[in-house]
């Protein structure tokens, strides 16, 4: 990786990216260490978006670091329960999975899980796909009786990610489970991605959503956080509402051997090679 030269690095990166100087510097730091990333909102709905990720992807794995996809689907299972009249209950901001919803949710998640496969593939980038009916990683149980099938993960089996990545592919994997019995289950991204990365101990975490990162009270982004500044922010309710939980997830990994978590805005472009391969980075980047 270290041997790229200058007019294969300028073939490999967007002319709208991140510098050459600016990469140059960043080639050493994530050799041979592995990059969650994890892509939910506007990326996975607005072609624009996701054929612009679909790139980054495969810039870092030109590159020779190591990055996972993990993907979520909401807007797409919403999608596609309301065109089968099938009616969704939250809570918490968990949907309430019963039997007939979790079928058409592997469903959709199995599908946009190969579509992402063929999305890379044209960008001459190989990867292979994860969920709950190939190559399935992650063991489940129930999180509670009152979400249905909603789960929990228990085990990440970390061989099945190795041999992947073993032949320079990219894992992509589904926020689906099974329980002992094979039974699927639906689990948070968010969390999916959280348990993934502690159990490889990534060297970063990054989570695609559509806020900018985390704002002050003058709404301007805060670069770097820590368990004493996001306890303050929680407590001056400068963080609120579903945003807690996602930080507190964040707060979790960074304390357990991921060295940095990183919320970034989607949808702007190249936020992830912005974030790993330029000296401003592209969202809050949370620490222990």
């Amino acid at each position: 990786m270290l041997e790229i030269k200058k007019n294969e690095l300028e073939n490999i990166l967007p002319a709208d990216g991140p510098s050459l100087n600016e990469v140059k510097k960043y080639l050493k730091k994530y050799i041979n260490e592995y990059i969650v990333i994890k892509c939910g909102g506007s990326v996975l709905v607005d072609q624009k978006l996701f054929d612009i990720f679909i790139k980054d992807i495969s810039v870092l794995n030109k590159l020779g670091f190591i990055p996972i996809i993990v993907h979520g689907g909401g807007k797409r299972i919403n999608n596609k329960l309301n065109e089968l009249s099938i009616k969704s209950n939250f809570i918490k901001g968990l949907r309430v999975t019963k039997k007939e919803i979790i079928e058409v949710v592997e469903k959709v998640l199995i599908d946009f899980n190969h579509e992402i496969i063929k999305a890379l593939k044209r960008q001459s980038c190989n990867s292979q796909t994860i969920n709950s009916r190939e190559n399935n990683i992650i063991s489940v149980i129930q999180e509670n009786s009152e979400l249905g099938f909603v789960g929990i993960p228990t085990e990440i089996n970390k061989t099945i990610i190795d041999k992947i990545v073993d032949k320079k592919q990219v894992p992509v994997i589904a926020p689906l489970g099974l329980d002992k019995d094979g039974q699927t289950y639906n689990i948070n991204a968010d969390t999916v991605a959280g348990s993934i990365a502690k159990r490889i101990k990534a060297r970063r975490l990054v989570i695609m959503s559509d806020v900018e990162g985390v704002l002050d009270n003058d709404k301007k982004l805060i670069p770097e956080i820590n368990s004493n500044s996001i306890k303050n922010l929680i407590d001056n309710e400068t963080v609120t509402g579903g945003m807690i939980p996602k930080i507190n997830n964040c707060l979790d990994v960074a304390t357990n051997g991921v060295k940095g978590v990183v919320i970034i805005d989607g949808r702007k472009n190249h936020s992830v090679l912005f974030e790993l391969l330029s000296d401003e980075g592209s969202g809050t980047l949370i620490r222990q």
